[in-house]
């Protein structure tokens, strides 16, 4: 009798996860036209930041001119995404959030620069938010978005 409750349990578990769980995104937007337009305006900055990442040096003051430079180019891409906001409540709701956690890690960046300006040679520490780094919401939005392009660097010019 323990077998079949067991058993029934566990079926009963599984078709409730597979079939009953709503699966969308909690982060996904509605608006799909401004998602799609924040991939095409984030792409060409990963691009350029991952040039910059073939310039790095060991040089303090040389790595700190390109953190600025690819911080820089990331506040640019804010800039241009929060041009035209999203037409559904989510998303002028959410994505604001998503941009304030964004502008909060470029701080950091800039701070990493005007350390590595005084000679610190310190790793870079990311901003942290209930508990675990920021770029991990970042990047969770922007992939529940299909928008990858737009997740924050992980190694970029640090």
């Amino acid at each position: 009798m323990l077998f079949v409750l067991g058993a029934v349990a566990f079926v009963s578990f599984w078709f409730w996860a597979l079939f009953l769980i709503d699966k969308t995104a909690v982060n996904k937007i509605e608006d799909r036209a401004w998602a799609e337009r924040a991939e095409t305006i984030c792409a060409p900055v990963k691009q350029s930041i991952r040039e910059l990442d073939l310039l790095a040096s060991s040089d303090l003051t040389v790595r700190a001119d390109l953190v600025v430079t690819g911080t820089d180019l990331l506040s640019g891409m804010l800039d241009d995404l929060m041009a035209v906001e999203p037409t559904d409540p989510k998303g002028q709701e959410i994505v604001p959030l998503w941009v304030a956690d964004y502008r909060s890690l470029l701080e950091r960046r800039y701070e990493y620069a005007d350390e590595l300006r005084s000679g610190e040679n310190e790793q870079f520490t990311e901003p942290v938010k209930n508990g675990i780094p920021i770029t991990e919401p970042l990047e969770t939005f922007a992939g529940d978005n299909e928008m990858p392009s737009c997740a924050p660097p992980r190694r970029g010019v640090l």
